[in-house]
């Protein structure tokens, strides 16, 4: 069966299925086909399918010459990504023109189309969109391992180490064949500083044990080695709270990035070509070609990187007044390769519907029942995110509530809050964590306890839960009895004495009392 005879057959049984019903996912996972091969051809009649297949045919391609390769290699390994592919043909044919990743994409399409090789993708994870933030502010730091092949038929299991620069998406990865140590990370973080071209204000790290001893409600404890490392470089360090993934989604999708663009089917030689693959690839493909978010290529976002520096003093913070890359539950509307936002609570699971209604230079978002969401103005720019301030999420107002009714339960609530102003000030990423323990620990403690633990801990500059609870035991076991409470004795008579009264035996009744009471003889 020729190909053309296959298209034509491929858009009739795709009508067939939507007019029984079927949804455009169904039918592209019944087919193998992408979701947005399945929508055109539900948008063309058959007079329009029937001139575009008869273009096809006359018309070639400019990827045409590449076909064997692409085919070669999609029916090895059929999950590779066009990406990937694209960085393939760049790296095995230096001739290879100059075009856009859409056209890779679509020639990878066709080829899937033509010799029948689908691709069973793994569902997107859903996630949040956070502002850009400024140039030079942050970094993202984080590990990942794979398993490779090596050219002698058996597997290695390499680890590498990533850094990207948060605003311009510049990227570095650093492999090693052995578990990192305290030693690697310092020498995995200079490669990276050094390929950069400069230190960002605040990096931003996993909980690793390799940094971080603990972590209790903020209280960072960092292990001897890294700690001095930062201290002496002067790094602001950022330790993202336990499955909260989006605070370094940036650089977690590079690790996926590096397992599934330049490790994906490339054998093991050897550490050291490894890592001079890895540098070419990132020169040649990872911040070579525009990112898929802000549209933008980070080879050539990095000179703003640079030119913005973020003095940082040994053991300092960065300037003053610049925000931190938070999660912000915020919801958007993706529109021309911009990102709109609109108010919390329009999104009410799958099935919500927007309307949107351009107008000279402002887009309208309508419900479902006609009435207005929000308006943007129209960006002329691409990869933009455009979101209302009044959109956001105010995360304070709940922390200050938690923070008056927990003062309101201290015999001194003026003095209370301003102590909890200080815990604010100190984690304020953990100030609900915070005023929960400490609630905990209060309503169980008598109000003279609680006054004297809020007093010392005011005088000597405390400021955490954990602490508060810890003195507050303290003073608790050291507090006299007050009258009429019954006072414990402890009866212990391998202390020493003994108390007066403790050897009295009681007495015990006869047998022959109980046969009289009952009757017996």
């Amino acid at each position: 069966m020729n190909h053309y005879l296959q298209k034509t057959m491929l858009y009739h049984l795709i009508h067939q299925m939507s007019r029984e019903g079927h949804s455009t996912r169904r039918i592209s996972e019944h087919f193998g086909l992408n979701w947005r091969t399945v929508k055109r051809y539900l948008s063309m009649d058959e007079r329009t399918f029937t001139e575009e297949l008869e273009r096809g045919r006359t018309r070639g391609k400019v990827l045409d010459p590449y076909e064997g390769f692409v085919r070669e290699k999609l029916s090895r390994y059929p999950e590779t990504p066009a990406a990937q592919l694209h960085d393939w043909l760049k790296e095995h044919h230096p001739d290879f023109p100059h075009v856009n990743q859409k056209t890779v994409f679509n020639f990878v399409q066709h080829i899937r189309d033509k010799y029948n090789i689908p691709r069973s993708g793994e569902p997107a994870r859903e996630y949040m969109a956070v502002e850009e933030l400024p140039y030079g502010l942050q970094g993202q730091a984080d590990f990942g391992f794979y398993n490779m092949r090596t050219t002698t038929g058996g597997s290695k299991k390499v680890q590498f180490f990533t850094f990207v620069l948060s605003r311009s998406r510049y990227k570095y990865v650093f492999f090693s064949d052995t578990p990192f140590t305290c030693e690697l990370l310092v020498e995995a973080h200079e490669r990276a500083f050094e390929f950069l071209g400069g230190v960002p204000g605040e990096v931003v790290y996993d909980q690793d044990r390799l940094m971080m001893v603990s972590e209790n409600l903020g209280d960072i404890i960092l292990t001897g080695g890294f700690r001095t490392y930062v201290t002496q470089r002067g790094i602001t360090t950022w330790f993202c709270r336990k499955s909260d993934p989006e605070s370094k989604g940036k650089v977690e999708n590079v690790v996926k990035y590096v397992k599934r663009n330049f490790l994906y089917n490339r054998y093991y030689r050897d550490l050291e070509t490894l890592n001079d693959e890895a540098v070419a690839w990132l020169h040649r493909t990872a911040n070579n070609l525009p990112h898929g978010t802000t549209g933008r290529v980070p080879r050539d976002e990095l000179q703003a990187e640079l030119v913005t520096p973020r003095p940082v003093l040994p053991g300092g913070r960065p300037e003053a007044g610049i925000p931190r890359a938070r999660r912000q539950a915020r919801q958007y509307h993706q529109l021309e390769g911009n990102l709109y936002s609109v108010p919390l609570g329009t999104y009410a699971g799958p099935g919500t519907t927007v309307t949107v209604k351009p107008s000279e230079g402002v887009i309208t978002v309508l419900d479902a029942v006609g009435g207005t969401v929000c308006t943007h103005r129209v960006s002329t720019l691409k990869g933009q995110k455009i979101i209302h301030t009044d959109h956001k999420r105010d995360k304070s107002a709940g922390a200050a509530e938690m923070m008056e009714c927990l003062a309101a339960m201290m015999p001194d609530r003026d003095a209370a809050m301003a102590w909890l102003e200080r815990v604010r000030d100190s984690k304020p990423r953990y100030i609900r964590d915070q005023v929960q323990a400490l609630t905990q620990t209060v309503s169980a403690l008598e109000p003279e306890v609680a006054a004297r633990t809020l007093e010392y801990c005011m005088a000597n500059g405390i400021d955490g839960a954990a602490d508060f609870r810890a003195i507050a035991a303290k003073l608790a076991a050291q507090r006299p009895p007050q009258p009429g409470e019954a006072k414990v004795i402890r009866m212990n008579p391998l202390g020493g004495g003994r108390i007066p009264g403790a050897d009295i035996q009681p007495d015990r009744s006869d047998i022959s009392d109980y046969d009289a009471l009952l009757g017996g003889s």
